[in-house]
């Protein structure tokens, strides 16, 4: 009812020209018709092959010869428009293929300008960039994605179907993987919901946690991200993160205030803001981008990795409008993390400035405005280089110092290293591991794993503690090689940031 109350004011206030940008034509085509039938007024619609009908399109073969001479050439329909000047509205498909002609440019500005203001022109297609010519006179129309109930709705529906047809045998599906899926399957046409779900049920007549990962990749590849957002399908657990006690607690508060989970009924406590982000501040190899990775896990939601440097453009405004577009992406798909990987080089003062400035801008302009359940994980290994309106409080919650890992923390990293590399060490041996890497990062440590697995190979070895320590011993940290920069760090977060462990 919302999409038909927009269109509907749209057309009241007298717009000739109504751009739909839209996969979903037959829905579009529905709603039109209700349209009409709400404004007392004819309907057409018009397709190249299909020429110009009344109401709704139709191709059936038994059409073909009466449609030769229905004004399937594009300014043959527009004239006879123009001519006519009857009141209605002309649903024109895929129109934006023509817009290179010049004729055909004109013939739309004529209705535009011209015509009874009860004609109303509905340019519909998959995607549409509207001649300057006729944009002023234009307005766009977008259709909504359908809402968690409707979502849900539709899960439900296909469950029953897929029950009908195997004898009534039930699908297998908690209440909790079912919320999870209509979760993620927010941002997406009604007709791509069905055809995602109606994919995870049909093997197996189950909807698993495995549906679930397997929805979301093919849900990032129907959204045409260009390659400036991407999916990122391995989200750490925060077992995998050694140490960072105090952002895990921190994220463990405000779980189930970014869930979006109702209050149980007669709770009078009053409602939580959802999360709006943090700021990862550290040294490199840290675990900002791990922990990244892991907020996702944790919350059992997408990470999207926001590629800043691929949204530069040469063309005057096309890079803050890539922005706009992603940015839209993500609010689309919440809720969601999105991660902003050092983030100080595509927002620096110093660099590019003019463009720099407008993507701030368009960036905070986001920020302070979204509604979505987007939570921000930007990551910085140079805070002297981020804008300061950026680290103002209420555009992000907190800012996280990620500072050298403790013997403690060293010690559970070295084990994870080795886990994954199915290499068993008594605890006594990844202590000792830990005491011999004072001053490494999270990264340095598993290199030096790595690289004892190498010399162990090389000497038809089982890997023992002596490789390792052979290999810390061939390493030189980066708290050495860049020790003045980390001080500096240092200095600067221990009153301006909360320490991440």
């Amino acid at each position: 009812m919302e999409d038909l109350n927009d269109i509907e004011l749209m057309v009241k206030k007298g717009s000739p020209l109504i751009a739909i940008e839209s996969y979903e034509e037959p829905r579009v085509l529905e709603l039109c018709t209700r349209l009409a039938i709400k404004t007392f007024r004819p309907l057409y619609s018009w397709s190249c092959t299909a020429g110009l009908q009344s109401g709704l399109l139709s191709h059936s073969a038994t059409n073909t010869k009466s449609n030769e001479a229905a004004l399937t050439k594009p300014e043959e329909l527009l004239a006879s428009i123009r001519q006519k000047n009857e009141a209605g509205i002309y649903v024109l498909c895929d129109f934006h293929v023509y817009f290179d002609e010049p004729k055909v440019v004109r013939g739309l500005k004529d209705i535009a300008l011209y015509s009874d203001n009860q004609v109303t022109l509905m340019l519909l297609s998959h995607a549409l960039s509207l001649p300057s010519e006729i944009h002023r006179y234009s307005t766009r129309f977008q259709l909504s994605f359908p809402s968690e109930n409707k979502i849900r709705q539709i899960v439900l529906k296909e469950v029953r179907q897929w029950q009908q047809q195997h004898a009534g045998r039930r699908v297998n599906v908690d209440a909790k993987t079912l919320s999870l899926l209509t979760n993620n399957l927010r941002g997406l046409t009604e007709s791509d919901v069905k055809r995602l779900v109606h994919g995870a049920i049909v093997d197996d007549g189950a909807i698993t946690i495995s549906d679930v990962d397997e929805v979301n990749k093919s849900k990032f590849e129907l959204m045409n991200m260009n390659n400036i957002l991407t999916f990122e399908y391995d989200t750490a657990q925060f077992a995998q993160v050694g140490g960072l006690k105090k952002l895990k607690q921190w994220l463990a508060e405000r779980q189930s205030a970014f869930s979006g989970i109702p209050k149980n009924k007669g709770d009078t406590r009053p409602a939580l803001d959802t999360p709006k982000g943090i700021l990862l501040l550290g040294v490199q190899g840290g675990g900002k981008s791990l922990a990244a990775k892991a907020i996702a896990g944790l919350w059992n939601v997408p990470l999207l990795r926001l590629d800043m440097g691929a949204l530069y453009n040469k063309f005057h405004g096309e890079t803050e409008r890539n922005l706009r577009e992603t940015l839209q992406l993500a609010d689309n798909v919440s809720p969601c993390v999105l991660w902003m990987d050092e983030i100080e080089k595509s927002l620096s003062q110093s660099d590019n400035e003019g463009i720099s400035q407008r993507v701030l801008g368009t960036l905070l302009t986001w920020m302070a405005e979204r509604k979505s359940r987007v939570f921000i994980v930007a990551t910085s290994n140079d805070i002297s280089r981020l804008p300061p309106e950026l680290l103002r409080k209420g555009r992000l919650d907190e800012i996280f110092f990620v500072d050298l890992p403790n013997t403690t923390d060293r010690a559970v990293i070295a084990q994870i290293h080795l886990r994954q590399r199915h290499v068993d060490f008594e605890k006594e041996q990844a202590i000792e591991i830990a005491e011999s890497t004072q001053g490494f990062t999270g990264a340095e440590i598993e290199q030096a794993i790595v690289s004892a697995l190498y010399s162990a190979k090389a000497q038809q070895q089982t890997i023992t503690v002596e490789h390792v320590l052979s290999a810390v011993d061939t390493t030189v940290p980066i708290s050495v090689v860049r020790s003045e920069d980390i001080q500096a760090l240092r200095h600067w977060a221990e009153e301006r940031a909360v320490m991440a462990n």
